[in-house]
């Protein structure tokens, strides 16, 4: 009679394993899809726009201006960091998929896992802060440095760098879950017995 119920213990408890299993890497493909939308998007995001300039003559001068990511250095270390973060879920999936939780030394795989989407976590916010920064400056400028807004002659490109925050937000947020997850879980098992990372 023990004998079965240690066995139906046993079985519950690689369930609820797969279960967790299954969860991380659904949050892992989702965190994956925000954060190379967001590096897509910005990317991507670019408007021409043509003004007239009045001159001392009858006749003004049109001047074509452009707005493109890689006009700043914010904007370019965004769409390079959410480049790494999808990569790095790429890699995070793959040792799911490929690798046996057997090669787990000690738990170093656990915690080399977690520093790993700590650090993520770390750039990407800190990626975000600085593009949601440029992002407040081009849409309402700043009198007393006088900062003239941008966004209100390039309103699609402020878009699209808002749509490219927000997915990167996603990111941050899913992988706050996964690393949550994980840490919970390893808590609830004996962490040089049933591994659970990556």
């Amino acid at each position: 009679m023990d004998n079965m119920a240690e066995e139906k213990v046993a079985d519950d408890g690689s369930i609820r394993r797969w279960r967790v299993m299954m969860l991380v890497i659904l949050l892992r493909v989702l965190a994956l899809f925000a954060t190379a939308a967001a590096a897509v998007v910005m990317a991507l995001s670019k408007e021409s726009r043509t003004f007239a300039v009045p001159t001392s003559g009858n006749t003004p001068v049109k001047i074509t201006m452009t707005a493109k990511f890689q006009y700043s250095p914010a904007n370019i270390m965004f769409v390079i960091t959410n480049g790494v973060a999808t990569l790095h879920s790429l890699l995070m999936l793959s040792l799911m998929c490929f690798v046996n939780n057997k090669y787990d030394i000690k738990g170093l795989r656990f915690i080399t896992v977690t520093a790993l989407d700590m650090v993520t976590i770390a750039v990407l916010s800190g990626a975000a802060t600085t593009v949601a920064f440029m992002g407040e400056l081009a849409r309402n400028g700043n009198s007393h440095a006088h900062w003239n807004k941008f966004c209100d002659k390039f309103e699609r490109y402020c878009d699209l760098g808002s749509g490219a925050l927000l997915a990167s937000s996603i990111g941050i947020l899913l992988f706050m879950l996964v690393n949550l997850v994980n840490i919970f879980e390893r808590g609830r098992f004996n962490p040089y017995k049933n591994p659970i990372s990556a």
